[in-house]
């Protein structure tokens, strides 16, 4: 493994216009979950100039009319479900802050065109149907990855946490009035140089931000400017700063026009943002708009939990793990442990993977198991849809996954 190189991630605002899918995909999973924590969900949001088209499928019982058995196909919803649904996302939209011509949560255009779940896709998940003993399946099949590593105080790589804080703090003081020339669509880009596998310097900085009419030139342009140099020198470990950084501040010069308005957005297209910045692997599949049976959201979310407690436990300084799944089918095909040559002394690799498969508590790392260890049939997820699912504050129901409770038990398996 190489130890001296420059590594670099970028993240984007909950502005962005993908994200806005995201985290109104997030906001239905949110709303189905809570009338019905047993709700099936698979919710994809296109936005674009004054518009958001909802498709995909979902079952929620109180959500439709349980008189007419053909709903699916005929869109019987109950009464108030679609106004439900309607006023979900123009919430979210509002709480972001567009308020522009171009994309305004009060005047936008509503589509709805999501319908009921596949039967077929049902009887592959649904546990004792038919009067069966089987347990519940996964909802696709595919493999997951979940990384940690101790870079930062969140275990993350520190290219990508960082530059999801940097946007965070922008949003902070948008919101708070503190910056009321900044607009909700941006992006961030950390480049960094690394010695001993370290982090030690910022080599480069893009950040792009949207901004009120005329912030592009003369003293308007300098004090966003100046603004942004300061919250990253703020946000970035002391030190890594230098005169040689590279700064590059809304590059291309004017970007009044952004999130939907200026580039049409849609669900799950950030992937990488959404989880290591590229420095471990991804199995492919997005996260926001699926209810936690689709196992690319669970077992993505385990893994991660599972990596987080490894190396939180001492055991090793970089940990990847991988599960994979089949429709239908319960139990993973495989598990897949790599500390990347950081273990502890006396850790394998090998070791690790035998301790998890031994820990009832994570129920044989089933759809069911993994839900009921983390508590993930809750109406969560609006909140993780945007600046990163990994390396947040886990607090009560907030981010169960990045809770660091298995430490102990992993010590003592592996001891």
């Amino acid at each position: 493994m190489r130890t001296n190189y420059l590594f670099t991630s970028e993240s984007v605002s909950e502005g962005h216009p993908d994200k806005v899918s995201d985290q109104i995909s997030d906001a239905i999973v949110d709303l189905m979950l809570a009338k019905d924590p047993e709700s099936r969900v698979a919710c994809e949001t296109m936005t674009t100039t004054q518009r958001v088209v909802l498709s995909g499928e979902i079952r929620c019982k109180p959500m439709y009319d349980r008189e007419r058995e053909d709903w699916k196909f005929n869109h019987y919803w109950a009464p108030g479900a679609r106004d439900e649904i309607e006023s979900a996302v123009r919430r979210t939209v509002k709480e972001i802050g567009y308020e522009q011509s171009g994309f305004h949560w009060e005047t936008l255009t509503f589509e709805n065109h999501l319908h009921g779940q596949s039967a077929e896709i049902a009887q592959g998940v649904d546990a004792g149907i038919e009067g069966s003993n089987k347990d519940e399946g996964a909802g696709d099949q595919g493999i997951m990855f979940g990384f940690a590593c101790d870079e930062t105080p969140d275990l993350m790589p520190a290219t990508l946490d960082y530059s999801h804080k940097i946007l965070e703090r922008l949003a902070a003081d948008r919101k708070s009035g503190k910056a009321p020339f900044l607009e909700p669509d941006a992006k961030s880009q950390l480049s960094l140089r690394y010695e001993n596998g370290k982090p030690v310097e910022c080599t480069a900085i893009v950040v792009s931000t949207q901004h009120g009419k005329g912030y592009h030139e003369g003293d308007k342009e300098a004090e966003l400017k100046n603004y942004v140099k300061g919250v990253v020198r703020e946000i970035l470990p002391e030190g890594w700063v230098t005169d040689a950084t590279d700064w590059h501040i809304n590059p291309t010069g004017a970007f009044e026009i952004g999130g939907p308005d200026g580039d049409a957005g849609l669900t799950g297209r950030k992937i990488i943002v959404d989880t290591y910045g590229g420095a471990a692997p991804h199995g492919g599949g997005a996260f926001s708009g699926k209810d936690p049976t689709k196992v690319d959201r669970s077992a993505a979310y385990i893994t991660r939990y599972l990596a987080k407690n490894i190396v939180a436990a001492g055991l090793a300084k970089r940990c990847t793990i991988q599960l994979s799944y089949a429709i239908g089918v319960s139990k993973p095909l495989s598990l897949y442990v790599d500390t990347h040559g950081t273990a502890a002394d006396g850790v394998t690799d090998e070791r690790l993977e035998k301790a998890i498969r031994a820990m009832d508590k994570l129920g044989g790392l089933t759809p069911r198991g993994i839900r009921m260890h983390l508590g993930l049939n809750k109406p969560i997820y609006r909140e993780s849809a945007a600046y990163g699912h990994f390396g947040r504050q886990a607090d009560g129901d907030r981010f169960p996954w990045e809770r660091t409770d298995l430490v102990d038990d992993l010590k003592a398996a592996v001891g």
